[in-house]
């Protein structure tokens, strides 16, 4: 199961941030955004203050201790994806930055902590961005098999 967090902004704005844990040591974090109509270039960061864990952008460089923990890249859908290895026991502050051209960033922050991560599964990504019709119209055939038993 995904966590969310809601936040807004002006132009841009980040409209989820989620995460789950992909295996025992290893956080998955998904910042979906929206962005106006006439887009340039979007770049996206994380960062624990003025750590960097990384970003998109090529002119800025990674901490070094995450270089080989972290990595961020963009999906379609508006979603920034951070992969990061080895999460520390006990609870750890991820931002999530958005940049579109020479616009001010917007940013969410999460606090997560590890003992109450879930794992990722398609289930629970279904569930964390489907709304309720889509997945009563998923489990209605199902419905009507029992009806007819």
């Amino acid at each position: 199961m995904l966590f969310n967090l809601n936040g807004f902004a002006s132009a841009q704005k980040v409209i989820q941030l989620s995460y789950c844990s992909i295996d025992e040591d290893h956080l998955r974090m998904d910042c979906k955004y929206s962005l106006p109509s006439e887009s340039s270039e979007v770049f996206c960061k994380y960062t624990h203050g003025e750590r960097l864990f990384d970003t998109t952008d090529p002119s800025e460089e990674q901490h070094a201790p995450f270089k080989k923990r972290a990595k961020a890249r963009i999906f379609p859908g508006n979603i920034c994806r951070l992969l990061y290895k080895n999460l520390p026991n006990g609870k750890s502050t991820f931002t999530c930055n958005i940049k579109v051209g020479d616009s001010a960033p917007v940013t969410k922050t999460s606090v997560v902590e590890k003992k109450l991560l879930l794992p990722c599964s398609a289930w629970s990504v279904l569930l964390q961005s489907c709304s309720g019709l889509l997945l009563t119209l998923m489990t209605f055939p199902m419905l009507l098999e029992i009806h007819w038993l």
